[in-house]
């Protein structure tokens, strides 16, 4: 090979290049002859004429993302920012429509995303934004898909992805939310209360219940034991009125023993001196004599009333 044939070479390898090219996958290329338009090119090996043809553009046929950050005004007059996220691609065979007849395809999707949202916030309350969010998305991707598809772009899919109301209607609707869930926190500490109440005073009526049973049963027993030693005492001599002050008297020191075995008892039983015993004793029958007396002389009156 001689030095003259280099740039032959060179020359030949430079036009192979320019005669070759390759198409990616998912992308179409625009070939144009002397400014015109010639031929749309798909993935592979392709060619063209050196010099002639040129590839005036790629489009990319993967679905893209445009988000689109919009602010407007709801019904009840609270200004709110929404990100609208538009997913789009190119359809294959409108690669022409979509190469020639926009510049700026995401002006023209960002317009009119603009011009839906502002039409159809403005009728709602901001409450009836958050939940009709996907209302607003079928709304804009219906009016993207009946202009956009004329230039060769198909709309897959709207999403509301936020919604970002005024800072101070945010710091308003979160006290107004934090003074509800206060509200019922309290509503149920007061329910917990009451119940707690109620069952208190349920458990006191049942002691208190039990407690009564209790003593009248101690009462019953009593009676019953002071019963069985008034007969026994009568057996051997002595009346009702001695035997009920013997029991009592006898009552007495027995409290005064059960006293005595507490060292440590504040208690004081009054009267309580040596003749305290044989005091209340006479005491005792001679109330229960004047009783008697005054009963007997109620009986006399009550039937010499009778008999005039």
């Amino acid at each position: 090979m001689s030095i003259y044939s280099i740039p032959y070479i060179v020359l030949g390898v430079l036009l192979f290049i320019s005669f070759v090219f390759t198409v990616k996958q998912q992308t179409a290329a625009v070939i144009e002859r002397f400014g015109k338009f010639q031929s749309i090119r798909h993935s592979g090996f392709q060619l063209k004429i050196p010099l002639i043809d040129r590839i005036a553009g790629r489009l990319s046929l993967k679905i893209q993302q445009l988000d689109v950050i919009v602010e407007t005004k709801t019904l009840d007059d609270v200004f709110v920012r929404l990100k609208v996220s538009v997913q789009y691609r190119v359809l294959s065979e409108k690669v022409y429509d979509a190469f020639y007849k926009l510049d700026y395809p995401h002006d023209q999707i960002t317009s009119y995303v603009f011009d839906v949202v502002r039409a159809e916030v403005p009728k709602m309350k901001l409450d009836d934004v958050f939940v009709k969010k996907d209302d607003i998305a079928l709304a804009v991707k219906a009016e993207l898909n009946d202009a956009m598809l004329d230039y060769g772009f198909d709309i897959i899919k709207t999403l509301v992805t936020d919604i970002d109301p005024d800072p101070q209607v945010k710091e308003a609707m979160n006290r107004i939310n934090a003074a509800d869930r206060e509200k019922t926190a309290a509503q149920y500490e007061g329910d917990a209360a009451r119940i707690l109440i109620v069952e208190k005073a349920k458990a006191e009526a049942e002691s208190k219940r039990l407690q009564g049973q209790g003593i009248a049963d101690q009462r019953r027993e009593i009676a019953r034991g002071l019963e069985e030693s008034v007969l026994v005492l009568n057996k051997v001599g002595i009346n009702s009125q001695e035997a009920s002050a013997l029991i009592v008297v006898t009552q007495h020191y027995d409290t005064l023993q059960s006293i005595g075995q507490h060292t440590n008892s504040n208690l004081i039983l009054m009267p309580n001196s040596p003749q305290a015993g044989s005091n209340m004793l006479n005491e005792m029958l001679a109330s229960f004599t004047a009783s008697n007396q005054i009963g007997e002389a109620m009986k006399e009156a009550k039937e010499k009333k009778n008999k005039e």
